[in-house]
């Protein structure tokens, strides 16, 4: 408990919540410019075992944010190019490394036996299948995303909030490549990894049925209130 005494010493902590991320599962889907930041500090934090998937090679266009990517991973499968590094930051957490594309067929042999999903994909038709995914398996899918200066994050976990298909029920059209700095990818992605980390510690503050929303050019930080919506196709079965 040495490695994490600095942590473990803050007040409502402990070794015994230590212990509990020691025992956790996370699925970190995608390793780009959310998924770096959030595996990384969940390597840091003492997590058990990480899966990271994404189905990527590392492109030149990655390295101004992805920076767990090196410029001889060019070509490499993005899992495979963050793993040795990942295992080196903590060698007491177990990194799984998937090369796969996350969609409606494959998402529940991807996710298993996970206790939570951390959302750090570029897509909608992911972001769809994860979600779902999470309310068939009744886990926490908290999500991230990122354009230009800004960023936000979100938990859910239906019935107690709403899913990601009632905040946005038609897909966000693709505009070409995403413009983002690493500084706000990786101010975003942390955040996502202090929201797991909050959930498997079981501590509080989580931004359950709220939506924290960043524009770090102007350093303004907005909170709006998310609602689920009864009549949701997705989740709506769990009733009011």
């Amino acid at each position: 408990m040495n490695r994490y005494q600095r942590q473990i010493i803050i007040p409502g902590w402990g070794e015994r919540t230590q212990k509990k991320l020691q025992k956790a599962t996370v699925l970190v889907a995608g390793v780009g410019g959310l998924g770096c930041p959030v595996a990384l500090n969940l390597a840091l934090a003492g997590i058990g075992r990480i899966r990271i998937c994404d189905s990527d090679t590392v492109e030149v266009t990655n390295l101004n944010r992805q920076f767990l990517h090196f410029e001889q991973d060019l070509g490499r499968k993005k899992v495979d190019s963050a793993f040795p590094t990942l295992s080196s930051v903590n060698s007491e957490a177990t990194i799984e490394p998937l090369f796969a594309e996350i969609n409606g067929d494959t998402v529940d042999d991807i996710v298993g036996d996970c206790q939570i999903i951390v959302d750090c994909m570029d897509n909608f038709l992911a972001r769809r299948a994860l979600n779902e995914c999470a309310i068939r398996k009744g886990i926490p899918l908290i999500h991230g995303a990122i354009w230009g200066f800004e960023g936000r994050v979100t938990f859910l976990r239906p019935p107690e909030t709403p899913c990601l298909h009632c905040i946005f029920p038609t897909d966000v059209p693709s505009k070409g490549a995403i413009p983002v700095m690493g500084a706000v990818s990786c101010t975003i992605g942390s955040l996502q990894a202090l929201e797991a980390i909050k959930y498997l510690g079981d501590l509080d503050g989580l931004l359950a049925n709220r939506m924290l929303i960043l524009d770090t050019r102007g350093m303004h930080f907005q909170e709006l209130e998310v609602v689920r919506n009864p009549q949701c196709p997705i989740c709506g079965h769990f009733g009011e």
